[in-house]
Order: structure tokens, then sequence, then C-alpha cells
């Protein structure tokens, strides 16, 4: 492959009803916006968020102008204005391509041209994305999940720490309350500390390294392509493969990740999902870690989390009005990942998730000290027992879901010390990781979700979600009471 100058000068140029639009709404712009006039109008005909907020802000009259211009424009070129936008610029780069790129006759195509060609193929796609999910589950689940933690969990904070802490708490501080504020079995070093930097942190770090690879190495758009009429089944695109796979490592941050879906419809849905059967990295991990001495109940939890995203999905895309997401992506060269990219972007996430982790779990540890103290951690746990037990767990299993509330990941974790206790069965194991996973979503999530998708949409999702997750367990408890394992 070779590269030529330009023989002449390339102008982009959009369909003639398009142009008048952009022209009309261009005149209508009074003032600076940052961009050309043109540029303005382009993405308020193409519903741009930002800039419609931005120039309704100083212009009111101008958005349902474009509003107008673009429903026009929609008939009349029957098909949505961003998508014949978007046509009409690939169209455009490849005209560009094809004056400055020049393809040798002979030459061969490296390895990773074919193995990109391979990704977006049914059948080597699906192969490679189960590879994929085979190295995941080693380098998370297996190394991460149980080999890094239980150093850092069993050997550096039940072996060195936690002792000492405890034994120095006692010594130098007298009065009992404030001990267990900072020490023994609830204190802010010995489960908050503990939970967040011995268990939760090699877990989500090595996820987040994981991602920097696939994401470095274009394979994510490929995978989008692969899946998307998949995801289309379930009211979303192909685009949404990216904040699902985020989802894996932070549903707060996928959540977020969510506003770059095309319509509100598509947007309501993901974060449906998200909230729902999207398990985080470090729930992830740990569930791994608890399920997979057992692989069927390891795959019995997957199934199960997986029918539930499938069928809840399916379903939210008939019931909710609206049309049905197009999806059209630029695929990157597929390449070996930078090790300077790989270790910036991890490094990037894991600064933004450890600043926000660390203060949470510290205030879920406060909040449990005060609830306790106060005995309101009692009432709570008392009201839960009830429901615990009629999905067939112990009633200690009731601490578990009110850690799950504060983060997913915090329950995850009090789950893998009843584990260790030899608190649960396997079956029970199953049962309480599919409705901890199922569980309404931790404090942050939904808090994101009041913001992005408004707190009528952010309360509806939770109070479908927290009687499904149980009603969920509780038919799966019925099931396994026959003993499967």
């Amino acid at each position: 492959m070779g590269v030529a100058s330009l023989s002449r000068p390339f102008e982009l140029r959009y369909p003639g009803p398009v142009e008048e639009a952009i022209e009309e709404i261009a005149r209508l712009l009074d003032g600076e916006y940052g961009l050309a006039p043109r540029s303005v109008a382009l993405l308020l005909l193409q519903g741009d968020e930002e800039v419609t907020e931005l120039v309704a802000a100083r212009q009111p009259e101008v958005p349902p102008r474009a509003r107008e211009l673009a429903a026009a424009l929609d008939a009349r070129l029957g098909e949505p204005v961003a998508l014949s936008v978007a046509t009409q610029r690939a169209s455009w780069a490849r005209k560009v391509a094809s004056e400055v790129m020049q393809e040798r006759d002979g030459a061969r195509r490296g390895f990773g041209e074919v193995l990109g060609r391979w990704a977006m193929r049914p059948l080597t796609g699906l192969l490679l994305a189960g590879l994929v999910l085979v190295v995941l589950y080693e380098f998370v689940g297996v190394f991460a999940a149980q080999t890094v933690v239980d150093w850092t969990e069993t050997r550096l904070f039940e072996g060195w720490i936690t002792p000492w802490v405890n034994r120095g708490v006692a010594a130098l501080i007298p009065w009992p309350w404030l001990q267990e504020l900072l020490a023994f079995d609830y204190g802010l070093v010995t489960l908050g500390l503990r939970y967040a930097a011995a268990i939760i942190l090699p877990i989500v770090g090595a996820f987040f390294l994981f991602f920097s690879v696939l994401e470095d190495s274009g394979y994510l758009p490929r995978l989008a392509l692969l899946l998307d009429r998949v995801f289309k089944g379930i009211g979303l695109s192909g685009r949404a493969v990216i904040p699902m796979v985020l989802g894996v490592g932070c549903d707060t941050m996928a959540t977020v990740v969510t506003r770059t879906l095309e319509s509100r419809r598509e947007r309501v849905i993901a974060t449906l999902l998200l909230a729902l059967a999207i398990p985080c990295s470090a729930q992830l991990g740990v569930i791994l870690a608890i399920l997979s001495g057992v692989p069927g109940a390891l795959a019995v939890w997957a199934g199960v989390v997986a029918a539930v995203l499938l069928l809840t999905g399916f379903l939210a895309s008939r019931l909710m009005p609206g049309e049905r997401p197009l999806f059209y992506t630029d695929i990157p060269p597929m390449r070996l990942p930078r090790l300077g990219n790989v270790l910036t972007k991890t490094y990037a996430r894991m600064q933004w998730y450890f600043l926000e982790v660390l203060p949470v779990f510290l205030l879920a540890s406060v909040l449990i000290w005060a609830g306790r103290l106060t005995g309101l951690f009692q009432v709570a746990t008392a009201a839960l027992e009830p429901v615990v037990r009629a999905i067939g767990l112990p009633a200690e299993a009731a601490v578990v879901f009110l850690y799950g509330f504060f983060r997913r990941d915090y329950g995850a974790a009090g789950l893998f010390d009843l584990q260790k206790a030899g608190a649960l069965a396997s079956g029970q194991l199953v049962v309480a990781a599919v409705t901890l996973t199922l569980f309404i979503p931790c404090i942050a999530q939904f808090s994101v979700m009041w913001k992005e998708r408004g707190p009528k949409t952010a309360l509806a999702i939770t109070a479908f979600i927290f009687p499904f997750a149980f009603a969920v367990g509780w038919v799966l408890s019925r099931v396994l009471a026959g003993g499967l394992f």
C-alpha cells in the first residue's frame, strides 16, 4: 500500500435538501458558538443534545425550527438525516482514500488485517469472542480474583494488617464504640479498607488492563458489528457494545457512556439492562472465584443472568415505543496494542475508579457502624431476613444484600466472606450469586441514573428490579431444591 498526494481539492457537500436546511439554520444563528455556523447548523439537524442545549439557552427559537427541518428531511430522504450525513461522509472519505492510497499488486495481507476480517465473520467472530471470554476468565476470574486476592486478603490483611490494627486499637483506645469504628468486624480499616484494597482493587485493575488491551487493538468495533443483530433483538444496536462491555468494569461509568447512544429509547433500555443484569468487574471476579470450584454452578449462574438479560431486553424493546436503532461505525486497523497507550488508559481508569470507590467503601463502613450503634442496621437486616429465607438462604445472607445496596462489589465481598466461612452450600451459592447480580443498583449507579435518565425513570427501574431479583432467586431456589449440585 502506498500514499500519493491529492490531485485536486475535495469539498464535502451533502444532498441538496440538506444543504438548504444547513444554510437556513446558519442564517438564523447569531453570535459565537465556538464553531462555524455551518457546523452548528449541521449538529442541530442531527439532534446533538449538547449543541441544542447551548443554542436553546441563547436563541430558543432556533432548535424548534431545526427539528422541523430535520423531520421534513427524514420524510424526504426516506432515512434519518443523521444517517444521510454519515453516509455522505463515508462516501467522501472513500473518495479521498482512493485518490491518495495505492494498493500494490501482489501485496500480501498482514496478520492484523486477516484477524480483523475473521473477527467480523459470524463463525470465526464467535469463536474469537469465545476465546476472548476464556482469556478474560483466566486473567480476571482466576489469576486476579484467586491468586492475587488470596495473597492480598488472606496473607496481607488477615495475616498481618488486621491483627495488628485490632491489637493496636484495643491497647490505645479505651472506648468500645470508637474501637468498633476503626477495627474489628466492621471497622474502617478492617472492613472498608480491606474490601476496597485487598479484594476489589486487584480484580478491577486486572479487568481495566484487559479492557485497555482490547480497546487499543481495534477489536471492540468489530465485536460491535458482530453483535449488532443480537443487540437489535433487545432494542439496542452494535453501538451499545461499548457501554455494555464497559459495564463489566463499572456500571456507573457505563451508565454515563450510554449518552452516546442514538435515541432516548435506546439509552433507557441500556440503562435498565446495566442496572439489572451486567455485573461490575469486582462483582464478576468475586462470583467467578466463588463458583469456579463447581463448574455446573458457574454455568447455571451465567445461563440465568444471560437469559434474564435477553428476555428483559426483548420485552422492553416490544413495550417501549420508538424506532429501531441504526448502526454504522468506522473500523480502525487491527494492530498490536501499544504498551504506552494501554498503561495510560489503565492508569486513568484505575485512578477514576479508586478515587470513586474508596470513599464510598469507607462511608459504607461508617454507616454500618452508625447503624449498629443506633440499632438501625439490625432493624434493616431483620426486615430483609424473611425475604432472604424465602429464597432458601440463611439469615446471615441479609447482611450481604444490605452491603450490596451501598455497592454491588461490597455485597459480593460479603458473599466471599460467607463462602469462606462455609455458611452456604453450592445450590445456595448459586441462588445468592444470581439474586445479588440482579439486585438493585448501588448508590453511585442510582445517582447517575437519576442524573442521566431523570428521577421518574431511575425510580421506575429500581422499583422493578428489587422484587424481580428476589422473584428470580425464589424460582431458582425451588428448581435447585432437588439437589442439582
